[in-house]
Protein backbone atom coordinates (compact mmCIF):
# COMPACT_ATOMS: atom_id res chain seq x y z
CA UNK A 1 0.00 0.00 0.00
CA UNK A 2 3.00 2.29 -0.24
CA UNK A 3 2.75 4.78 -3.08
CA UNK A 4 5.13 7.39 -4.44
CA UNK A 5 4.89 9.40 -1.22
CA UNK A 6 7.07 6.85 0.59
CA UNK A 7 9.94 8.11 -1.63
CA UNK A 8 9.03 11.80 -1.47
CA UNK A 9 12.27 12.97 0.14
CA UNK A 10 14.48 10.73 -1.96
CA UNK A 11 12.78 11.74 -5.21
CA UNK A 12 13.30 15.41 -4.37
CA UNK A 13 16.98 14.87 -3.59
CA UNK A 14 17.89 12.51 -6.44
CA UNK A 15 15.69 14.32 -8.95
CA UNK A 16 18.13 17.21 -9.11
CA UNK A 17 20.72 14.99 -10.78
CA UNK A 18 18.85 11.98 -12.15
CA UNK A 19 15.69 11.17 -14.07
CA UNK A 20 13.65 9.46 -11.34
CA UNK A 21 10.66 7.27 -12.21
CA UNK A 22 8.43 5.74 -9.52
CA UNK A 23 5.97 3.15 -10.87
CA UNK A 24 2.86 2.07 -9.01
CA UNK A 25 1.45 -1.43 -8.60
CA UNK A 26 -2.23 -0.77 -7.94
CA UNK A 27 -3.61 -2.85 -10.80
CA UNK A 28 -1.51 -6.01 -10.51
CA UNK A 29 -1.97 -9.12 -8.38
CA UNK A 30 1.40 -10.85 -8.89
CA UNK A 31 5.05 -9.94 -8.40
CA UNK A 32 5.74 -11.19 -11.92
CA UNK A 33 3.18 -8.84 -13.51
CA UNK A 34 4.49 -5.93 -11.48
CA UNK A 35 8.03 -6.62 -12.65
CA UNK A 36 7.01 -6.88 -16.28
CA UNK A 37 5.07 -3.62 -16.06
CA UNK A 38 8.19 -1.82 -14.83
CA UNK A 39 10.29 -3.35 -17.61
CA UNK A 40 7.73 -2.27 -20.19
CA UNK A 41 7.90 1.35 -19.02
CA UNK A 42 11.53 1.76 -17.95
CA UNK A 43 14.46 3.01 -20.08
CA UNK A 44 16.70 0.46 -21.83
CA UNK A 45 19.11 0.56 -18.87
CA UNK A 46 18.52 1.98 -15.42
CA UNK A 47 19.36 1.85 -11.73
CA UNK A 48 16.69 0.07 -9.71
CA UNK A 49 15.67 0.66 -6.10
CA UNK A 50 12.86 -1.06 -4.22
CA UNK A 51 11.47 -0.96 -0.68
CA UNK A 52 9.64 -3.85 1.02
CA UNK A 53 7.33 -5.46 -1.57
CA UNK A 54 8.89 -3.17 -4.17
CA UNK A 55 12.26 -4.75 -3.49
CA UNK A 56 10.78 -8.17 -4.17
CA UNK A 57 9.57 -6.75 -7.48
CA UNK A 58 13.09 -5.41 -8.08
CA UNK A 59 14.56 -8.87 -7.54
CA UNK A 60 12.16 -10.29 -10.14
CA UNK A 61 13.09 -7.49 -12.55
CA UNK A 62 16.80 -8.18 -12.29
CA UNK A 63 16.15 -11.91 -12.65
CA UNK A 64 14.22 -11.30 -15.87
CA UNK A 65 16.44 -8.64 -17.41
CA UNK A 66 19.85 -8.51 -15.70
CA UNK A 67 21.41 -6.77 -18.69
CA UNK A 68 19.14 -3.74 -18.18
CA UNK A 69 19.83 -3.15 -14.47
CA UNK A 70 23.03 -1.20 -13.80
CA UNK A 71 22.65 -0.90 -10.04
CA UNK A 72 20.30 -2.47 -7.54
CA UNK A 73 19.21 -1.21 -4.10
CA UNK A 74 17.04 -3.33 -1.80
CA UNK A 75 15.50 -1.74 1.30
CA UNK A 76 13.74 -3.40 4.26
CA UNK A 77 12.71 -6.52 2.41
CA UNK A 78 12.91 -10.29 2.18
CA UNK A 79 13.63 -12.95 -0.40
CA UNK A 80 12.02 -16.17 0.84
CA UNK A 81 8.61 -17.53 -0.25
CA UNK A 82 5.54 -17.27 1.98
CA UNK A 83 5.92 -18.77 5.44
CA UNK A 84 3.52 -21.20 7.14
CA UNK A 85 0.69 -19.25 8.73
CA UNK A 86 1.42 -16.08 6.76
CA UNK A 87 -1.83 -16.36 4.78
CA UNK A 88 -3.89 -16.37 7.99
CA UNK A 89 -2.23 -13.28 9.43
CA UNK A 90 -2.58 -11.36 6.18
CA UNK A 91 -6.20 -12.48 5.79
CA UNK A 92 -7.06 -11.07 9.21
CA UNK A 93 -5.79 -7.66 8.10
CA UNK A 94 -7.71 -7.94 4.85
CA UNK A 95 -10.92 -8.58 6.77
CA UNK A 96 -10.33 -5.37 8.71
CA UNK A 97 -9.88 -3.44 5.46
CA UNK A 98 -13.19 -4.68 4.07
CA UNK A 99 -15.24 -4.55 7.28
CA UNK A 100 -13.86 -1.46 9.02
CA UNK A 101 -12.13 0.56 6.33
CA UNK A 102 -8.61 1.57 5.41
CA UNK A 103 -8.09 3.91 8.36
CA UNK A 104 -8.76 1.04 10.76
CA UNK A 105 -6.39 -1.13 8.77
CA UNK A 106 -3.71 1.55 9.01
CA UNK A 107 -4.15 1.73 12.79
CA UNK A 108 -3.49 -2.01 13.03
CA UNK A 109 -0.92 -2.43 10.26
CA UNK A 110 1.36 0.57 10.66
CA UNK A 111 2.62 0.46 14.29
CA UNK A 112 4.53 -2.85 13.95
CA UNK A 113 6.17 -1.46 10.81
CA UNK A 114 7.78 1.44 12.63
CA UNK A 115 10.38 1.86 15.31
CA UNK A 116 8.34 1.73 18.52
CA UNK A 117 8.77 5.39 19.48
CA UNK A 118 7.74 6.58 15.99
CA UNK A 119 4.12 5.68 16.73
CA UNK A 120 3.95 8.81 18.90
CA UNK A 121 5.05 10.99 15.97
CA UNK A 122 1.66 12.42 15.00
CA UNK A 123 2.82 14.02 11.77
CA UNK A 124 4.47 10.81 10.54
CA UNK A 125 1.47 8.67 11.47
CA UNK A 126 -0.92 11.05 9.73
CA UNK A 127 1.20 10.97 6.59
CA UNK A 128 1.37 7.17 6.50
CA UNK A 129 -2.30 6.76 7.40
CA UNK A 130 -3.26 9.08 4.55
CA UNK A 131 -1.14 6.97 2.20
CA UNK A 132 -2.94 3.78 3.25
CA UNK A 133 -6.30 5.52 2.91
CA UNK A 134 -5.51 6.46 -0.70
CA UNK A 135 -5.66 2.75 -1.49
CA UNK A 136 -8.74 0.57 -1.07
CA UNK A 137 -9.49 -2.98 0.08
CA UNK A 138 -9.45 -4.35 -3.46
CA UNK A 139 -5.97 -2.98 -4.07
CA UNK A 140 -4.86 -4.43 -0.76
CA UNK A 141 -6.31 -7.83 -1.69
CA UNK A 142 -4.39 -7.83 -4.97
CA UNK A 143 -1.13 -6.95 -3.22
CA UNK A 144 -1.66 -9.63 -0.56
CA UNK A 145 -2.22 -12.16 -3.34
CA UNK A 146 1.04 -11.04 -4.93
CA UNK A 147 2.93 -11.47 -1.69
CA UNK A 148 1.43 -14.85 -0.79
CA UNK A 149 2.33 -16.22 -4.23
CA UNK A 150 5.67 -14.46 -4.49
CA UNK A 151 8.52 -16.29 -6.21
CA UNK A 152 11.37 -17.73 -4.19
CA UNK A 153 14.07 -15.17 -4.96
CA UNK A 154 16.76 -16.84 -2.88
CA UNK A 155 17.97 -19.19 -5.59
CA UNK A 156 18.57 -16.32 -8.04
CA UNK A 157 20.59 -14.06 -5.73
CA UNK A 158 23.96 -15.53 -6.66
CA UNK A 159 23.40 -14.63 -10.31
CA UNK A 160 23.09 -10.89 -9.62
CA UNK A 161 26.21 -9.20 -10.98
CA UNK A 162 25.44 -5.48 -10.74
CA UNK A 163 26.59 -3.42 -7.74
CA UNK A 164 23.93 -3.85 -5.05
CA UNK A 165 23.13 -1.81 -1.95
CA UNK A 166 21.22 -3.60 0.81
CA UNK A 167 19.71 -1.09 3.24
CA UNK A 168 17.71 -1.79 6.41
CA UNK A 169 16.46 0.03 9.46
CA UNK A 170 18.27 -1.13 12.58
CA UNK A 171 14.94 -1.44 14.42
CA UNK A 172 13.08 -3.17 11.60
CA UNK A 173 11.35 -6.13 13.26
CA UNK A 174 9.27 -6.97 10.17
CA UNK A 175 12.35 -7.59 7.97
CA UNK A 176 15.19 -7.59 10.53
CA UNK A 177 18.84 -6.68 9.92
CA UNK A 178 19.95 -10.32 10.24
CA UNK A 179 17.83 -11.15 7.22
CA UNK A 180 19.58 -8.40 5.28
CA UNK A 181 22.97 -9.65 6.34
CA UNK A 182 22.05 -12.97 4.72
CA UNK A 183 20.71 -11.14 1.67
CA UNK A 184 23.90 -9.10 1.21
CA UNK A 185 26.08 -12.16 1.71
CA UNK A 186 24.15 -14.01 -1.01
CA UNK A 187 24.72 -11.36 -3.72
CA UNK A 188 28.29 -11.20 -5.09
CA UNK A 189 28.67 -7.41 -5.34
CA UNK A 190 26.48 -6.32 -2.44
CA UNK A 191 27.18 -4.17 0.60
CA UNK A 192 25.01 -3.61 3.67
CA UNK A 193 23.98 -0.27 5.18
CA UNK A 194 22.10 -0.25 8.50
CA UNK A 195 20.04 2.89 9.20
CA UNK A 196 20.06 3.79 12.88
CA UNK A 197 16.85 4.62 14.75
CA UNK A 198 14.57 3.30 12.01
CA UNK A 199 12.06 0.53 11.59
CA UNK A 200 10.64 -0.96 8.39
CA UNK A 201 9.62 2.37 6.87
CA UNK A 202 13.15 3.72 6.65
CA UNK A 203 12.57 6.13 3.71
CA UNK A 204 10.15 8.15 5.86
CA UNK A 205 11.48 7.37 9.34
CA UNK A 206 15.03 8.44 8.51
CA UNK A 207 14.72 10.19 5.14
CA UNK A 208 18.05 12.01 5.25
CA UNK A 209 20.04 8.89 6.09
CA UNK A 210 18.32 6.87 3.37
CA UNK A 211 18.83 9.68 0.87
CA UNK A 212 22.54 9.81 1.65
CA UNK A 213 22.80 6.03 1.28
CA UNK A 214 21.11 6.23 -2.12
CA UNK A 215 23.29 9.14 -3.23
CA UNK A 216 26.34 7.06 -2.41
CA UNK A 217 24.80 4.14 -4.28
CA UNK A 218 24.14 6.27 -7.36
CA UNK A 219 27.53 7.97 -7.44
CA UNK A 220 30.02 5.27 -6.51
CA UNK A 221 28.70 2.14 -8.24
CA UNK A 222 29.93 1.30 -11.72
CA UNK A 223 27.37 2.73 -14.13
CA UNK A 224 27.05 5.72 -16.38
CA UNK A 225 23.37 6.24 -17.26
CA UNK A 226 21.34 8.92 -15.53
CA UNK A 227 18.04 7.08 -15.03
CA UNK A 228 16.91 5.83 -11.63
CA UNK A 229 13.75 3.87 -10.86
CA UNK A 230 12.61 3.79 -7.23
Amino acid sequence: MCDEDIWRDQIAALGADFDVFCPGFLDHSSIEDMAQDVLDRAPPTFSLCGHSMGARVALEIVRRAPERVERLALLDTGFHPAKPGEANSRDSLLRIAFSEGMASLAARWLPPMLAHHRVADTRLMERLTAMVARANPCIYRRQINALLHRPNAHKALGAITCPTAVIVGKLDTWSPPAQHEELAASIPNAYLTVIDDSGHMSPVEQPEAVTEALKTWMTTSAASEDAAAV
